[in-house]
């Protein structure tokens, strides 16, 4: 049953997917939840470096689809450029196809749930919980002046598509931190401080939670 095979039924390659991660050994994911610049990838990228997680943004997921240049890509980038959130067996699969490929069985997953039905999907899906939920708080203020900063070259860093991405940030993503806040599962991180300062803050969490410092 762990067999993974192209099955012409999402559900079944699905399902398949789910049984080959949990069959042997648990799979820990830990959800890593900000707004738009709060400093979540650069973040990860530490952690990665000094615990040996596997990072896993759904957004770099979606856009590497959308380079794809495959159906699923064009009706991804259509969704994106309208500010709307990609449906979340669209998500899941993709973050299923990575953590299989990884090899791995500690990962970050970067920029999702985005909501309630994509945490209750990722959940019902994989039958992963997550360890804890690490959200990088940071005012729209402060994120804002990052992201009119950085220059990496994506068409969504303009003012206006970041304020809709900030709205869609508050209406959609709080409430999973909220849900997950009342299960006792949320890290909150003060992600205005200067990057080593927020990293000491990350070390201090993941050490707490036994997760070995890489040497």
């Amino acid at each position: 049953m762990g067999h993974v095979e192209a099955a012409p039924v999402v559900t079944n390659e699905e399902k398949d997917v789910s049984e080959s991660l949990l069959g042997d050994k648990k799979v820990t994911v830990v959800f890593v939840l900000g707004g738009p610049g709060s400093g979540k990838g650069t973040q990860c990228a530490n952690i990665v470096q000094n615990f040996g997680f596997t990072h896993l943004s759904a957004g770099d997921l979606l856009r590497a689809e959308i380079k794809s240049g495959s159906e699923n890509g064009t009706m991804i980038q259509n969704m994106i450029k309208e500010g709307k959130i990609v449906p979340s067996e669209v998500t899941i699969k993709l973050l299923q196809r990575a953590m299989l490929e990884s090899g791995n069985d500690k990962f970050l997953i970067d920029g999702f749930p985005r909501n309630e039905e994509n945490r209750a999907a990722f959940e019902n899906v994989t039958k992963i919980t997550p360890e804890f939920v690490l959200f990088f708080d940071c005012s729209e203020e402060e994120m804002e002046k990052r992201l009119l900063n950085r220059n990496q070259g994506r068409d969504d860093d303009n003012i206006e598509t970041i304020r809709k991405r900030f709205k869609v940030f508050v209406e959609s993503s709080l409430p999973v931190v909220e849900y997950y806040e009342s299960k006792g599962k949320v890290k909150k991180i003060d992600a205005a401080k200067p990057i080593p300062e927020v990293f000491e803050d990350v070390k201090a969490i993941f050490s707490s939670y036994g997760a070995k410092q890489a040497m």
